[in-house]
Protein backbone atom coordinates (compact mmCIF):
# COMPACT_ATOMS: atom_id res chain seq x y z
CA UNK A 1 0.00 0.00 0.00
CA UNK A 2 1.52 3.18 -0.87
CA UNK A 3 0.15 5.50 1.89
CA UNK A 4 -0.68 4.88 5.40
CA UNK A 5 -4.11 4.51 7.28
CA UNK A 6 -2.76 6.55 10.02
CA UNK A 7 -1.51 9.25 7.19
CA UNK A 8 -4.65 9.32 5.46
CA UNK A 9 -6.19 10.29 8.15
CA UNK A 10 -3.86 13.09 9.49
CA UNK A 11 -5.04 14.83 5.73
CA UNK A 12 -1.38 14.34 4.90
CA UNK A 13 -2.44 13.16 1.12
CA UNK A 14 -4.44 15.64 -0.43
CA UNK A 15 -2.97 15.79 -3.82
CA UNK A 16 -5.08 15.33 -7.22
CA UNK A 17 -5.48 14.50 -10.37
CA UNK A 18 -6.92 17.22 -13.05
CA UNK A 19 -7.28 16.83 -16.09
CA UNK A 20 -8.41 19.19 -18.89
CA UNK A 21 -9.45 17.81 -22.72
CA UNK A 22 -11.10 18.61 -25.78
CA UNK A 23 -9.86 19.11 -29.69
CA UNK A 24 -7.28 21.08 -31.14
CA UNK A 25 -7.80 25.21 -30.39
CA UNK A 26 -10.26 24.67 -27.54
CA UNK A 27 -8.01 26.54 -24.67
CA UNK A 28 -6.96 23.39 -23.66
CA UNK A 29 -3.35 24.90 -23.15
CA UNK A 30 -4.48 28.38 -21.63
CA UNK A 31 -7.01 27.01 -19.40
CA UNK A 32 -3.32 25.01 -18.28
CA UNK A 33 -1.74 28.19 -17.68
CA UNK A 34 -4.28 29.94 -16.11
CA UNK A 35 -4.61 26.99 -13.37
CA UNK A 36 -0.74 27.81 -13.10
CA UNK A 37 -0.85 31.32 -12.88
CA UNK A 38 -3.36 30.91 -10.30
CA UNK A 39 -1.12 28.77 -8.07
CA UNK A 40 1.55 30.84 -8.93
CA UNK A 41 0.21 33.54 -7.36
CA UNK A 42 -0.93 31.36 -4.01
CA UNK A 43 3.39 31.09 -3.94
CA UNK A 44 2.67 27.36 -4.71
CA UNK A 45 5.94 25.95 -6.36
CA UNK A 46 5.22 24.86 -9.41
CA UNK A 47 6.93 22.54 -12.32
CA UNK A 48 5.51 22.46 -15.74
CA UNK A 49 6.27 19.39 -18.00
CA UNK A 50 5.93 18.69 -21.63
CA UNK A 51 6.89 15.87 -24.18
CA UNK A 52 10.70 16.57 -25.82
CA UNK A 53 8.66 16.01 -29.24
CA UNK A 54 6.18 18.92 -28.87
CA UNK A 55 8.42 21.77 -30.54
CA UNK A 56 5.79 24.00 -32.51
CA UNK A 57 6.14 27.20 -31.28
CA UNK A 58 9.19 26.39 -28.63
CA UNK A 59 11.56 23.86 -27.83
CA UNK A 60 11.62 24.56 -23.46
CA UNK A 61 8.18 26.67 -23.39
CA UNK A 62 4.60 25.65 -22.69
CA UNK A 63 2.82 28.04 -25.15
CA UNK A 64 -0.81 28.45 -26.33
CA UNK A 65 -2.63 29.23 -29.46
CA UNK A 66 -2.72 32.72 -28.46
CA UNK A 67 1.00 32.43 -27.36
CA UNK A 68 0.75 33.25 -24.15
CA UNK A 69 3.98 31.09 -22.58
CA UNK A 70 5.50 29.50 -19.63
CA UNK A 71 8.86 27.89 -19.10
CA UNK A 72 8.64 23.86 -19.13
CA UNK A 73 10.77 21.04 -18.73
CA UNK A 74 10.69 18.92 -22.23
CA UNK A 75 11.19 14.91 -21.07
CA UNK A 76 11.46 11.89 -23.22
CA UNK A 77 9.28 9.67 -20.66
CA UNK A 78 6.91 10.32 -17.89
CA UNK A 79 9.46 8.71 -15.31
CA UNK A 80 11.76 12.02 -15.94
CA UNK A 81 8.49 13.87 -14.13
CA UNK A 82 9.30 12.10 -10.85
CA UNK A 83 12.88 13.38 -10.72
CA UNK A 84 11.01 16.53 -9.95
CA UNK A 85 12.07 19.20 -6.98
CA UNK A 86 10.94 18.05 -3.45
CA UNK A 87 9.03 20.79 -2.65
CA UNK A 88 7.05 20.79 -5.64
CA UNK A 89 3.29 21.35 -5.01
CA UNK A 90 1.66 22.05 -8.17
CA UNK A 91 2.74 19.92 -11.62
CA UNK A 92 1.68 20.58 -14.89
CA UNK A 93 1.30 18.41 -17.83
CA UNK A 94 1.04 20.05 -21.55
CA UNK A 95 0.21 17.65 -24.36
CA UNK A 96 -0.66 14.98 -22.65
CA UNK A 97 -1.79 12.68 -25.80
CA UNK A 98 2.43 12.54 -26.54
CA UNK A 99 3.55 11.03 -23.61
CA UNK A 100 3.92 6.96 -23.16
CA UNK A 101 1.67 4.36 -21.39
CA UNK A 102 2.78 5.23 -18.10
CA UNK A 103 1.43 8.94 -17.49
CA UNK A 104 -1.58 7.88 -15.46
CA UNK A 105 1.09 6.11 -13.01
CA UNK A 106 3.53 8.46 -12.84
CA UNK A 107 0.35 10.95 -11.89
CA UNK A 108 -1.14 8.62 -9.32
CA UNK A 109 2.23 8.15 -7.74
CA UNK A 110 2.59 12.57 -7.46
CA UNK A 111 -1.06 12.53 -6.29
CA UNK A 112 -0.63 10.22 -3.56
CA UNK A 113 2.61 12.08 -2.93
CA UNK A 114 0.03 15.22 -1.99
CA UNK A 115 0.64 17.11 -5.28
CA UNK A 116 -1.89 18.53 -7.35
CA UNK A 117 -1.57 17.41 -10.83
CA UNK A 118 -2.94 19.32 -13.76
CA UNK A 119 -3.06 17.95 -17.09
CA UNK A 120 -3.83 18.97 -20.51
CA UNK A 121 -4.32 17.03 -24.03
CA UNK A 122 -5.96 15.83 -26.86
CA UNK A 123 -8.68 13.19 -25.60
CA UNK A 124 -9.50 12.31 -29.34
CA UNK A 125 -6.52 11.85 -32.20
CA UNK A 126 -7.80 12.94 -35.66
CA UNK A 127 -9.70 10.16 -36.70
CA UNK A 128 -12.12 10.34 -33.88
CA UNK A 129 -10.27 7.69 -31.48
CA UNK A 130 -8.95 7.91 -28.41
CA UNK A 131 -5.64 9.54 -27.72
CA UNK A 132 -2.48 8.11 -26.20
CA UNK A 133 -2.97 8.22 -21.88
CA UNK A 134 -5.82 10.80 -22.28
CA UNK A 135 -8.69 8.59 -21.54
CA UNK A 136 -7.48 6.58 -18.46
CA UNK A 137 -5.94 9.67 -16.98
CA UNK A 138 -9.90 10.87 -17.54
CA UNK A 139 -10.58 8.03 -15.61
CA UNK A 140 -8.66 8.54 -12.57
CA UNK A 141 -8.90 12.19 -12.16
CA UNK A 142 -10.71 14.08 -9.64
CA UNK A 143 -11.66 16.57 -12.18
CA UNK A 144 -11.73 16.74 -15.35
CA UNK A 145 -13.13 20.26 -17.38
CA UNK A 146 -13.93 19.10 -21.18
CA UNK A 147 -13.20 22.29 -23.48
CA UNK A 148 -15.27 22.79 -26.85
CA UNK A 149 -13.27 24.70 -29.74
CA UNK A 150 -15.42 26.43 -32.28
CA UNK A 151 -16.30 24.58 -35.40
CA UNK A 152 -15.30 26.67 -38.40
CA UNK A 153 -17.27 25.21 -40.75
CA UNK A 154 -21.05 26.37 -38.98
CA UNK A 155 -19.90 27.77 -35.68
CA UNK A 156 -21.17 25.07 -33.36
CA UNK A 157 -18.91 23.59 -30.46
CA UNK A 158 -16.34 21.45 -31.66
CA UNK A 159 -15.18 18.87 -30.41
CA UNK A 160 -13.40 16.89 -33.30
CA UNK A 161 -10.01 17.96 -34.92
CA UNK A 162 -10.52 17.40 -38.62
CA UNK A 163 -7.07 16.74 -40.67
CA UNK A 164 -7.02 19.20 -43.54
CA UNK A 165 -3.60 17.57 -45.30
CA UNK A 166 -3.46 14.09 -46.58
CA UNK A 167 -2.07 11.30 -44.23
CA UNK A 168 -2.73 8.91 -41.78
CA UNK A 169 -0.35 9.04 -39.33
CA UNK A 170 -1.58 9.11 -35.86
CA UNK A 171 0.89 12.14 -34.91
CA UNK A 172 1.17 14.99 -36.85
CA UNK A 173 2.48 17.70 -35.37
CA UNK A 174 0.83 21.28 -36.50
CA UNK A 175 -1.55 24.14 -36.28
CA UNK A 176 -4.01 25.34 -38.75
CA UNK A 177 -1.94 24.76 -41.87
CA UNK A 178 -2.84 20.74 -40.97
CA UNK A 179 -6.12 21.07 -38.50
CA UNK A 180 -9.25 22.91 -37.82
CA UNK A 181 -12.24 22.21 -35.21
CA UNK A 182 -15.31 20.60 -36.47
CA UNK A 183 -18.59 19.76 -34.73
CA UNK A 184 -19.81 16.43 -35.10
CA UNK A 185 -21.63 16.51 -38.21
CA UNK A 186 -19.30 18.64 -40.20
CA UNK A 187 -16.49 16.19 -38.74
CA UNK A 188 -18.38 13.55 -40.49
CA UNK A 189 -19.27 15.17 -43.46
CA UNK A 190 -15.46 15.82 -44.36
CA UNK A 191 -14.74 17.95 -47.26
CA UNK A 192 -18.67 18.34 -48.19
CA UNK A 193 -20.07 22.16 -49.08
CA UNK A 194 -21.98 22.57 -45.47
CA UNK A 195 -25.43 24.83 -46.41
CA UNK A 196 -25.47 26.97 -43.15
CA UNK A 197 -29.07 27.94 -44.10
Amino acid sequence: MLFSEQNFRKGEFCGSIEVICGSMFSGKTEELLRRLRRAQIAKLNIEIFKPRTDTRYDENAVVSHDLNSVQSTPVDHSSAILLLGTDTQVVGIDEAQFFDENLPEVCNTLAQKGIRVIVAGLDMDFSGKPFGPVPALMAIAEHVTKVNAVCLRCGAPAMYSFRTVAGDAKVLLGEKESYEPRCRRCYHIGDGIISLN
